[in-house]
């Protein structure tokens, strides 16, 4: 335990200011949980009361930046190199490269909301860049956490980022180096991703970054109660160009939400079609 009890009081409306400011839910069960996360952070910040702590983030001038530090804490930055690999190159294959190759007079723009490290754009960038298109495609990636921005623009990485190492496409290694233990991303690759620190509850952040081809945001939504959700996808809806198509996880499902999409299935892969 961390030595700073949380009472269900202090977890009701620590939670609701959480979950406002951040959309993460925290259920009954997850007291224990959250009162561990938050005293790691409320001790380092110089605390000896959770109370004290939440008075000082919902009401101190500094609260807001104090907030930052947290989410560096709560965020679930659970990620790797070609996670659910098949679905990804199915949208890559079946929309995004052939908008590439396409040309036009912009380039085709792809958005990785709740990019974590930074594994999941550098994917991207790598498939890309094997077939020559790195250059027509602008890669835009978000997070909320500062710290997990951070190991992205560095682009060096522990082993877990290849656990799922028998899945790694073999033309990754022309980009992905071994370096003392570490993996490290090359040059190419760490430049043509656009990392950008955003809250997908700031709406006016998100419409600030202009339209999207394709949105991919995988294994974010199983954090929000529905109507958190729906408020973040009606805001990534309106930044897709009209057919623009987004990506969820695997296990997600958008359908109980009553969105504006339309669910397709594309090389068998799922995607959400802005209609228009």
């Amino acid at each position: 335990m961390n030595g700073l009890p949380i009472s269900p009081q202090v977890f009701a409306i620590l939670g609701a200011l959480i979950e406002e400011k951040l959309g993460i839910h925290y259920g009954p069960l997850d007291k224990d949980l959250l009162g561990d996360k938050v005293a790691l952070r409320a001790v380092e910040a110089g605390f000896d009361s959770l109370l004290d702590y939440y008075y000082y983030l919902r009401y101190d001038p500094a609260g807001p930046a104090e907030l930052d530090a947290l989410a560096d804490v709560l965020v679930v930055g659970e990620t790797y190199f070609f996670r659910e690999l098949d679905q990804l190159e199915a949208m890559m294959r079946e929309i995004l490269i052939p908008l590439a190759e396409a040309g036009g007079a912009r380039k085709a723009r792809v958005w990785s909301a709740a990019c974590a490290t930074g594994e999941e754009p550098y994917s991207m960038a790598m498939i890309l860049a094997e077939r020559g298109l790195l250059d027509r495609v602008e890669i835009v990636a978000s997070d909320v956490s500062a710290r997990s921005l951070a190991a992205a623009r560095a682009g060096e990485y522990g082993p877990r980022s290849l656990r799922s190492q028998v899945k790694v496409p073999p033309f990754a290694w022309r980009f992905l180096q071994k370096n003392d233990g570490r993996i490290v991303v090359s040059e190419e690759i760490r430049r043509a991703v656009d990392f950008r620190r955003l809250n997908l509850l700031d709406g006016d952040a998100i419409e600030k970054l202009g339209l999207f081809d394709v949105i991919v945001c995988r294994n974010v939504l199983i954090y929000f109660q529905d109507a958190t959700a729906r408020r973040v996808i009606d805001a990534l809806t309106g930044v897709l160009v009209p057919n623009g198509a987004l990506l969820v996880g695997v296990s997600e499902s958008l359908l109980r939400l009553g969105t504006a999409l339309r669910c397709e299935e594309r090389g068998g892969a799922f995607v959400y079609r802005k209609v228009g």
